[in-house]
């Protein structure tokens, strides 16, 4: 892994939230893919059975920002902290996840726990790789509490009729199966 100089890092982070914060307004993250190399690659963790991954920008674009987004409008990660490691080219951020939806209280739904997000950087303003990190037992145990409060948006009624049709949607694979691996 290639060492880049401190200031592009950061730069690259200053860049990285005005365009998260600019599709994140609009309720359509998949902009986002233009900040990837070409083969990138972009996964997570989904319990202890399975993995999502995307590779290439355009699985990226699709189904890791398209897909996997679809139904979050209005949903805000808000980045509280980044970690830079200019001898690496490796970045760590810290986000939360808020809701739009409100609870009859005033507060907003969050996910419990923290979230994030490791980047390699490939130079040229993109990242090469992406892995996040969040607790899917808070995921589910929110996504419930917004379910028995109907508190969820058409779209987040979709997202979930999607995710518990039966069939396997793209990205998913069991664990340790993906394209390329999680670490």
């Amino acid at each position: 892994m290639p060492a880049f100089p401190r200031a592009e890092l950061d730069q690259m982070i200053d860049r990285w939230l005005k365009e998260n914060q600019r599709c994140e307004e609009a309720g359509d993250w998949r902009p986002l893919a233009g900040m990837y190399t070409e083969d990138a690659t972009y996964g997570w963790n989904v319990g202890p059975g399975q993995d999502f991954m995307a590779v290439g920008r355009e699985e990226i674009r699709d189904i890791a920002l398209g897909q996997e987004m679809a139904g979050l409008a209005g949903w805000e990660y808000p980045y509280q902290k980044f970690v830079v490691d200019d001898r690496a080219g490796e970045v760590i951020g810290f986000w939360r996840q808020l809701a739009g939806a409100t609870r009859p209280d005033g507060s907003r739904y969050e996910v419990a726990g923290i979230g994030g997000s490791w980047f390699r950087y490939g130079g040229n303003w993109q990242w090469s790789w992406q892995r996040d990190f969040f607790d899917f037992g808070n995921v589910s145990a929110l996504y419930l509490e917004m379910i028995t409060d109907n508190a969820l948006s058409e779209g987040m009624r979709e997202r979930i009729r999607r995710a518990t049709s039966g069939r396997r949607l793209p990205g998913y694979f069991r664990r340790g199966q993906s394209p390329v691996p999680i670490w």
